[in-house]
């Protein structure tokens, strides 16, 4: 499964409505056909997505937005995925309706989901219900245009939800009857989890090469399970074997930046064979520039990513905006009576423009700090006694 685009209508804390589009949406050259994947014919995706703002400015709560769409995709109960914390504030009042669109392999799809939250008037428990579902589907072989893409017409409509079906319960989609005929899901490698805790999270061998780009000292490291408990093997070239059974301790031994990129670059290998999804919260976190900026190189090398991963990620470096040759795979974050993502080719249309220096000059609005808020820190540091 292929994801082209996802909305998402309701969320508390939400200006308008989020609107995150994986369709490259500017012109698409033959240099550009190397840093992107070809879905069909003239539909390109984009390999790496940045979703860029400053402290609290929504970045966080968009990728769990996202991370709940997907799974909810792969068939996941609402109510068991751990970013659905997005819609504690909810009332009964309120519905979140999302719109996905996705490419089965022969035909685009459109998802349309309703959720409510639901009070047991009983015992007063509340839980997370998808009241209304709809899914469409056309052939990508009568699609002429990226313009009539999401245009889906009646007759598309494909199947209904049936609040009388046995099998289905309130807080599945219905999307669960199609991955299952068509053997088809998502993969996910979601690290939002781990943005504050920088723990190893893969278990196996790693390879060499990894561990000399991250740390040359080491000889090699070996992370598994022996008799339910953690196993691990770390030598540095010239020492003896340090055994471990504790992920935690690891950090005694190497830097916050190796532990990290263990992580990171193992889930994005995974995510390069299933040509899957990699979300990362503030990518830079222990991460030096060169580091970050060579991950998203991988994404966006069609030697390295064969099979079209795409790599979600926020971040505070405006620097890593310079990364990216086309404005459509940047999403500017602001906070401004409320979250909202707007997509930097709508903003600027030239993509030669260095980004970095654009966003940092505060020409996008709400990309930098207020001045009024600057001086008002400075004054209270300078008057500190």
């Amino acid at each position: 499964m292929k994801l082209l685009k996802l909305t998402v209508e309701g969320l508390p804390h939400f200006k308008d409505i989020l609107d995150i589009d994986f369709v490259a949406q500017q012109r698409v050259d033959d240099d550009d056909k190397e840093r992107l994947y070809n879905v069909y014919s003239n539909i390109y995706v984009n390999k790496a997505i940045s979703f860029v703002g400053i402290n609290a400015s929504g970045k966080t709560t968009i990728l769990k937005a996202i991370s709940f769409v997907m799974k909810m995709l792969n068939n996941e109960p609402i109510n068991n995925i751990e970013s659905k914390t997005i819609m504690d504030d909810i009332d009964e009042e309120q519905q979140v309706v999302i719109t996905s669109f996705f490419f089965d392999g022969t035909d685009i799809n459109k998802l349309e989901t309703y959720i409510e939250r639901e009070v047991n008037g009983a015992d007063g428990r509340e839980k997370l219900v998808i009241r209304d579902e709809k899914l469409w589907s056309k052939e990508i072989s009568k699609i002429k245009t990226k313009k009539n893409m999401f245009g889906f017409a009646d007759s598309d409509l494909k199947k209904k939800r049936d609040s009388n079906e046995q099998y289905l319960m309130d807080d599945v989609s219905i999307i669960v009857a199609e991955n299952k005929k068509k053997n088809m899901c998502i993969s996910i490698y979601d690290m939002l989890e781990w943005t504050d805790y920088n723990i190893l999270n893969v278990l196996g061998r790693f390879p060499k090469e990894l561990l000399s780009f991250l740390d040359p000292s080491i000889e090699y490291l070996v992370c598994g399970l022996n008799e339910k408990k953690v196993d691990i093997r770390l030598k540095f070239y010239g020492n003896e074997e340090i055994v471990i059974n504790s992920p935690r301790i690891l950090g005694n031994y190497l830097s916050s930046g190796t532990i990290k990129g263990l992580g990171v670059f193992m889930s994005a290998t995974f995510a390069f064979v299933e040509g899957g999804y990699l979300i990362i919260d503030e990518i830079e976190n222990h991460f030096n520039r060169e580091i970050v900026a060579t991950l998203i190189r991988f994404f966006m090398d069609k030697k390295v990513n064969k099979n079209g991963a795409t790599i979600l990620f926020s971040t505070h470096y405006s620097e890593l905006l310079d990364e990216f040759d086309r404005n459509d795979s940047i999403y500017i974050v602001r906070n401004k009576e409320g979250i909202g993502a707007e997509n930097l080719s709508n903003i600027l249309k030239r993509n030669d423009i260095k980004k970095s220096e654009l966003y940092d000059s505060d020409y996008l609005g709400g990309t930098v700090p207020a001045y009024e808020a600057y001086m008002a820190l400075k004054k209270a540091l300078i008057n500190i006694r």
